[in-house]
């Protein structure tokens, strides 16, 4: 409670500030995905007096690697579903702007996302398991990490292009099913490996591809927004394919974790 009071308290003056300019600036945008990781830390330095049990072992290289494919490949089923029905369109972009993208763009993105992966993958997930299920801790992460998002959501500036036609109660419902489905892969990663790292590779990974490589192949053709992206349908489809997935491999893991 200590470590979600702060994530939510801290975060909100970056928030706060971005939604007062109107514009989601690198340094306020940096600062609240930092947030829960501040929380975290000052959190775990409070009650225990030391940062070993936050999973910065690296774990088998494997889980790292399936980290950064799995948002990937249930990406792309998202986009040739599109595709291939007409409902975006396919678009040639340089493979020079693809490669910075996931060169310089990914090395960016991870310095971001290990922010709050310290927090969730680090502290959150580790503390919620120790007490319940990998169900629930895997619900209750994704269930806080949406509303977390919500106030930028809301405001109109997390996506501007897509609070300009789908409206806010579809983007809500179809992000929070999102994020809490694939939270079922981190929480899995993270219990399986005992590295957060896995949590900043599959969140890099999954906010490169989904913003920044898939969206620019893809064409708008009318609703192609309410499909595509993490307010659209058919990505909620897939990730709760996702979650279910991962839920079925829960018999993998420490034997209190396993419901």
């Amino acid at each position: 409670m200590v470590f979600l009071f702060l994530t939510f308290g801290i975060s909100a003056i970056p928030i706060f500030l971005i939604i007062s300019n109107g514009t989601v600036t690198p340094g306020y945008g940096l600062l609240a995905m930092w947030s829960p990781g501040i929380a975290a830390i000052l959190t775990q330095l409070f009650f225990r007096k030391r940062l070993r049990d936050f999973g910065w072992g690296w774990g088998k290289t494997s889980y790292q690697l399936w980290s950064i494919a799995l948002p990937f490949l249930y990406v792309l089923v998202v986009h040739l579903f599109v595709w291939g029905t007409g409902l975006g369109g396919f678009t040639h972009v340089p493979a020079m702007t693809l490669i910075r993208t996931l060169t310089l763009g990914g090395i960016m993105v991870c310095i971001a996302t290990l922010g709050e992966e310290i927090g969730w993958s680090g502290f959150f997930i580790p503390e919620l398991a120790k007490v319940t299920s990998f169900t629930k801790t895997a619900f209750v992460r994704g269930v806080v990490w949406s509303v977390w998002h919500y106030p930028i959501i809301i405001s109109g500036l997390y996506a501007p292009d897509v609070a300009k036609e789908v409206p806010l109660w579809y983007q809500l419902i179809c992000f929070t099913i999102i994020v809490t489905s694939i939270s079922f892969a981190f929480t899995w990663f993270r219990l399986k490996s005992g590295s957060l790292w896995t949590g900043m590779f599959l969140h890099a990974s999954h906010n490169k591809f989904i913003q920044g490589v898939f969206s620019k192949l893809t064409t708008d053709k009318g609703a192609t927004l309410y499909f595509i992206g993490e307010f659209g349908v058919a990505m909620a489809v897939v990730a709760l394919l996702v979650a279910y997935i991962f839920w079925k491999k829960r018999h993998q893991l420490e034997p209190h974790n396993r419901s």
